[in-house]
């Protein structure tokens, strides 16, 4: 069954299923080197639609780019930024989502509290719609996005456009 919220809005701690202690933040200019770093060891294989950007001297152009607008939080784990999940606006009012977990952090649960946390911030900021993009293979993203509450709304032969409303926006 979905979750329909409310979510928890950051800053929090948490334990993921490896017991490592994640910090949930919003992300600020003061996090653009370790959000570099994360990137900069992101396996390539993990990037969709063109990001994170394949080259390391276009991920921090692109960092600047994308921090100036929207909402922003990370995930860190001993200082060092482990995860990346925002809502960017678009030009009829609804935010787009996209989330990066590094692949040392992967399956351990921290992609849920990331997104879960990044629905809370959306419903402190008053953002009704939200939607995203998934590859159809991606059977681990699509799991998640599913749990919160996102629905399929359109599908072509390579990728999925989910949506949801938040309640309480």
């Amino acid at each position: 069954m979905a979750e329909t919220g409310p979510f928890p809005a950051p800053p929090a701690t948490s334990t993921d299923r490896e017991g490592r202690e994640i910090v949930v933040d919003f992300a600020t200019n003061d996090d653009l080197e370790g959000l570099v770093d994360m990137y900069a060891t992101f396996d390539p294989a993990q990037r969709a639609q063109g990001i994170p950007p394949a080259h390391p001297e276009r991920i921090e152009p692109w960092l600047k780019t994308v921090l100036d607008d929207g909402v922003h939080i990370i995930a860190s784990h001993d200082g060092c930024v482990i995860a990346h999940a925002m809502l960017v606006p678009d030009s009829d009012g609804s935010h787009e989502l996209a989330i990066f977990v590094h692949q040392d952090y992967q399956g351990a649960g921290n992609g849920r509290t990331l997104i879960r946390h990044l629905l809370g911030a959306a419903q402190v900021e008053a953002i009704e719609h939200i939607w995203l993009t998934v590859e159809r293979w991606n059977l681990p993203a699509l799991e998640l996005y599913k749990s919160v509450g996102f629905e399929t709304v359109q599908a072509d032969r390579f990728d999925l456009e989910m949506a949801m409303s938040l309640p309480g926006s």
